[in-house]
């Protein structure tokens, strides 16, 4: 895998994965429950960054050297994952869903 795939392959999963906590009422996608409430969303979305980290840093080590990271880098970051959550939210929170009649 080259740097260009490695990199998009990132930018995919974190799509996905902040999306993940608005887009379904199961922990994490796997463990159901009956109604989740904002802060357990916002906890799986804390988590959720954490192990997209983890698969960036694991591409990073694969693929040459991992460099050293200061807190701009995971405060940059965290606002991305931020940003890339906003459909899930918009979608959960701000649209009308229309029930059945």
């Amino acid at each position: 895998m080259d740097l260009g795939a490695a990199s998009w392959l990132v930018v995919a999963v974190a799509l996905a994965a902040a999306n993940l906590p608005f887009l379904s009422e199961r922990a994490f996608g796997l463990v159901p429950l009956a109604r989740k409430p904002i802060w357990a969303r916002l906890l799986e979305l804390l988590a959720l960054y954490f192990v997209v980290g983890g698969l960036g840093r694991a591409l990073e080590s694969y693929l040459g050297n991992a460099f050293p990271q200061t807190w701009e880098f995971y405060a940059i970051t965290a606002c991305l994952f931020l940003v890339l959550a906003f459909p899930g939210f918009v979608w959960r929170y701000l649209r009308k869903h229309h029930g059945p009649d």
